[in-house]
C-alpha cells in the first residue's frame, strides 16, 4: 500500500493543497499591493503610498479583495504542483537512470519541480485572471476603463463568459508559463539548497519548522526575483483585458518600457518581497509537516 501510486498522489495534492492555503492566509495583503502597483504604477508613489491609499479609499477589506479566487488559484496551483512534482521527480528517475527509490540531487529535483508548474499553470491561470481583476476593480472604475459594476467572483466571471467565452479565462496563459516554468526551477532549487544547508550532513527531513520555514522564504524570494518583470506583464494582460483587447506578451512588454521605462516591469517588488517569507514559509510548512502526518498515518496500517 505504501507504493501505491494513486496514494502517493493523493497525500501530495492533499498536503499541496493545506500549503497553498497557507500561502494565501498569510500573503493575500501584500499581493493585493502588487497586483494593484503593477497594474497602475502611475497612481502609487510605492509599497507604503498603496497601502495608505487603498486603506483610505476602500477600508481594510480593500486588502482582501480577490481573498476567495486566491484561495482557489492557490490551492488549485499547489494541489496539482505538489501533485505533478511525485510523478516529475519519477520521471527525472528514469531519465537519469536511477532507481525509484534514490534520492534526486538538489539541481535534479529542480528541474521536476521546473516540469511539475507546466502542469500547475493549467490550473493557476483560470483562477489568477478572476483574483486579479477583483484586486484591481476599483482603479479600472476610477480610471474610466470600465463602468462600476458589481465586484464579485460571479460577476467577473459572468464577464469573462460574456465577452470571451471560455477560452477568456486563458488571458495571460503564455505569460504564466513563461514566468512558472523557470521561476519554480529556482523556487524549488533554492528551497532545496537552503535546505542542504540547514541540514549540514544530517536529513533534510530532521529540519525544524524555523529552518523549514527561513528555506520556503529563500525559495520565494528566488522565484520572484526572476519571474516578477513577466509577473508585471501577466497582470497588466489579465486586468487590462477586461476594458477591450489587450496586446499580447511581447506587445505588452514593448508597450511599457516605451511609455513607461524599464522599471515599471518592478513596481510592487517590495511588497513581493516582504511577503516572500512568511507566505512561502507557511507553504512549505503546512505542506512538509501534513505530508509528513499523512505518511505516518500510512505506515501505521
Amino acid at each position: 500500500m505504501k507504493s501505491n501510486p494513486v496514494i502517493q498522489a493523493a497525500i501530495d495534492l492533499t498536503a499541496g493543497a493545506l500549503g497553498g492555503t497557507a500561502c494565501v492566509l498569510t500573503g493575500q495583503p501584500f499581493d493585493t499591493v502588487k497586483v494593484k502597483m503593477q497594474t497602475f504604477p502611475a497612481l502609487y508613489k510605492g509599497f507604503t503610498d498603496c497601502c495608505l491609499k487603498t486603506y483610505s479609499q476602500v477600508g481594510l477589506r480593500g486588502f482582501y479583495k480577490g481573498t476567495g479566487p486566491a484561495l482557489m488559484a492557490y490551492v488549485a496551483e499547489n494541489s496539482v504542483l505538489f501533485m505533478c512534482y511525485g510523478f516529475c521527480q519519477q520521471f527525472v528517475k528514469k531519465v537519469v537512470g536511477l532507481d525509484k527509490q534514490a534520492k534526486l540531487s538538489d539541481l535534479q529535483t529542480a528541474t521536476a519541480g521546473s516540469l511539475a508548474s507546466g502542469f500547475a499553470a493549467l490550473a493557476l491561470c483560470p483562477t489568477e485572471l478572476v483574483k486579479c481583476r477583483l484586486q484591481t476593480m476599483h482603479e479600472m472604475e476610477m480610471s474610466g476603463k470600465i463602468a462600476k459594476s458589481h465586484n464579485t467572483v460571479w460577476s467577473v466571471m459572468k464577464g469573462i463568459l460574456r465577452k470571451d467565452g471560455p477560452l477568456g479565462f486563458y488571458h495571460g496563459l503564455s505569460s504564466t508559463l513563461l514566468q512558472e516554468v523557470p521561476g519554480y526551477f529556482f523556487f524549488f532549487g533554492g528551497y532545496e539548497l537552503s535546505r542542504s544547508f540547514f541540514a549540514s550532513g544530517r536529513s533534510k527531513d530532521e529540519l525544524g519548522p524555523v529552518s523549514l520555514m527561513l528555506s520556503g522564504g529563500i525559495a520565494g524570494i528566488c522565484l520572484w526575483l526572476v519571474i516578477f518583470p513577466v509577473d508585471c506583464i501577466k497582470s497588466r494582460i489579465q486586468v487590462l483585458s477586461m476594458s477591450g483587447k489587450q496586446a499580447g506578451f511581447i506587445g505588452t512588454l514593448l508597450s511599457i518600457v516605451e511609455s513607461e521605462g524599464i522599471t515599471a516591469l518592478y513596481s510592487g517588488l517590495t511588497a513581493t518581497m516582504i511577503r516572500a517569507f512568511p507566505a512561502n514559509g507557511s507553504l512549505f510548512l503546512a505542506y512538509e509537516y501534513s505530508r509528513k502526518m499523512m505518511m505516518r498515518q500510512l505506515d501505521a496500517y
